[in-house]
């Protein structure tokens, strides 16, 4: 039980940060908004994670999973953001959402055993991928039609960020073995401000408007509720928490349907169906 209200605890929290971010992004850009919120994630997370959890072992184990886990998670954030600028998020989450499943074969592949049936299920949701991302040109966002090239190119970056999230979540769930839950949550922002934020402020980069602050404040609780849902699942199963993590999209589609009067093309839909019902038919799978 504890790895489905993990993931869906997750998957909730992880839909306000995409509606979030996307907003901040095309208001600022995809740097500063990382860099902002991976700053905001530390400050919080930190002192709560120094008052509340003894000081963990850091191990050779422990520091290689988290760095791994930081790494993949911020590389992902990163290329996502990219993508809000160009596509849709109905589209971009879709793909990305992926990241469960990639996490569920790096966990098969290290010795996790899936359930009967899932090797089918991980074909549909490969299907659905294609399909979303192949229609470029179709869809609009607040009656704006997206061209095509734009499309593609949001479709490879949320591509890439799916498998970087994939690897950080399977790494994230080793740490979370490793580790307290409070301590499990800060590689990412850690190497968010590291590789990111710090750079990016010494050279005077950062820049977060007035207009934007308040989303980059929601994108950093956001993320942060959703690593710890996900860490605290993840205790028990990486599989099944990180397929049922990824049902943000679905969520983040339909938000943004409402909030942005997104609008997409019959492949498009079409492939986020076939998306949806794999990721639902390999967390039921797997529970």
């Amino acid at each position: 039980m504890l790895p489905i209200l993990g993931g869906l605890g997750a998957a909730l929290s992880f839909t306000f940060s995409i509606l979030f971010a996307a907003r901040s992004s095309r208001l600022i850009g995809a740097p500063s908004t990382l860099a902002g919120a991976m700053s905001i994630g530390l400050a919080i997370a930190l002192p709560i994670a120094l008052v509340t959890s003894p000081a963990p072992d850091l191990t050779p184990a422990t520091l290689g999973w988290a760095g791994l886990s930081g790494l993949g998670n911020v590389t992902g954030l990163f290329l996502i953001y990219t993508a809000y600028r160009l596509g849709t998020v109905g589209v971009i989450s879709t793909i990305a959402s992926t990241e469960g499943a990639i996490a569920a074969v790096i966990a098969v592949l290290a010795g996790e055993i899936l359930a009967p049936g899932s090797g089918p299920v991980l074909g549909l949701i490969a299907v659905g991928v294609v399909l979303a991302a192949s229609g470029g040109g179709d869809e609009e966002e607040e009656g704006v039609v997206i061209p095509r090239d734009r499309s593609i190119r949001a479709a490879v970056l949320a591509a890439g960020a799916a498998l970087s999230f994939g690897v950080g979540l399977y790494a994230a769930g080793r740490v979370s073995e490793l580790v307290p839950a409070a301590w499990a949550i800060l590689p990412a922002r850690v190497v968010g401000v590291a590789v990111v934020a710090i750079p990016l402020a010494s050279f005077g980069r950062i820049r977060i408007t007035r207009r934007a602050w308040p989303y980059v404040i929601g994108v950093a609780l956001a993320e942060l509720v959703g690593y710890v849902a996900f860490v605290i699942g993840a205790r028990e199963s990486i599989a099944v928490t990180a397929v049922l993590a990824s049902m943000f999209a679905p969520l983040a589609t339909v938000a943004a349907f409402v909030l942005f009067r997104e609008r997409l093309g019959r492949r498009q839909v079409a492939g986020i169906v076939l998306v949806v019902v794999g990721v639902t038919a390999l967390g039921l799978l797997q529970s």
